[in-house]
This record gives structure tokens, sequence and C-alpha cells, in this order.
């Protein structure tokens, strides 16, 4: 049964690529750009920006699934939560500490596919507008930003 949830939570984290690539290309920077336009300015202004809402959005389905899923012992719910969860931690360490360096904790990495991951998300920030973006996602992004 551990086997069994241990894969509820890996394929909820893979899956949430995939969620994060849709909701970025067809929410932040559609109906949502409002949110999202300061994240695309030269500079951050303040130490939070409008654009941090979207960490509340994506925990909310994750709190309500850790709710659910202890509230009759452990369940599946509570290990799709999880997956959620470590993903939107994976997602703060790579986009805001390692790409926008909002906290400078790994300021000179060598590592060849985190280096490919702030390329790509450098050219996804050329664009100041919602229209004409490209690299959507976050730890899936295309070979050519990799040296490899």
């Amino acid at each position: 049964m551990i086997l069994f949830f241990i894969g509820i939570t890996l394929v909820t984290f893979v899956l949430m690529e995939g969620v994060t690539w849709f909701t970025h290309k067809y929410v932040m920077h559609k109906f949502m750009w409002y949110f999202h336009q300061d994240h695309h300015q030269p500079k951050y202004q303040n130490a939070f920006e409008k654009n941090d809402i979207f960490f509340v959005i994506f925990a909310i389905p994750s709190i309500i699934l850790f709710y659910f899923g202890v509230n009759e012992g452990l369940n599946f719910m509570f290990f799709i939560g999880l997956g959620i969860l470590f993903y939107g931690i994976s997602y703060f360490l790579i986009h805001d500490v390692l790409i926008h360096q909002r906290f400078k904790w790994f300021k000179n990495t060598k590592n060849k596919y985190l280096i490919g991951l702030r390329k790509a998300h450098k050219v996804h920030h050329k664009y100041l507008d919602k229209e004409d973006g490209e690299c959507f996602g976050m730890l899936l992004v295309p070979f050519k930003y990799f040296n490899i």
C-alpha cells in the first residue's frame, strides 16, 4: 500500500508540470494577466508581487486534499495533496530562488540542467507583454537551452 501512495505522490508531482504549463499559458497570460504582469517587469519593486497570488491559488487544492485525505484516515487524496505540495516547494526553489534570485541561496550553480532552466526562463521573460511568450513550463524546457 505504501508503494501505491508513493506512486500517487510522484505521478501527481509529474502531472503538476502540465498543470503549471497550461495555467501559465492560458490563465496567467490571458484573463489573469493583471496579477502576472508585474512579474514580467525588469525589476522587482517590492518584496512581494501581485503574481504571488498564484502561490495561494495553487496551495488551495493541496490544503483541501490534505483536509479530506486525513479526515477518515490517510487516503489517496492526502497523497495527491502531497504531490502538489512537493511541486510547489520545487517551484519556489527553482523559480523564485534559482531563476529570479529573490533569495540569494543558489547564486553560482554549475549544474547544466539548472543553467538550462534559467536560460529558458530568461527567454520567457524577454516578452514584457502577455502575447508571444514561450517556455511556459518550469521543470521541462526544450533541449536547446541545455549545453549537453
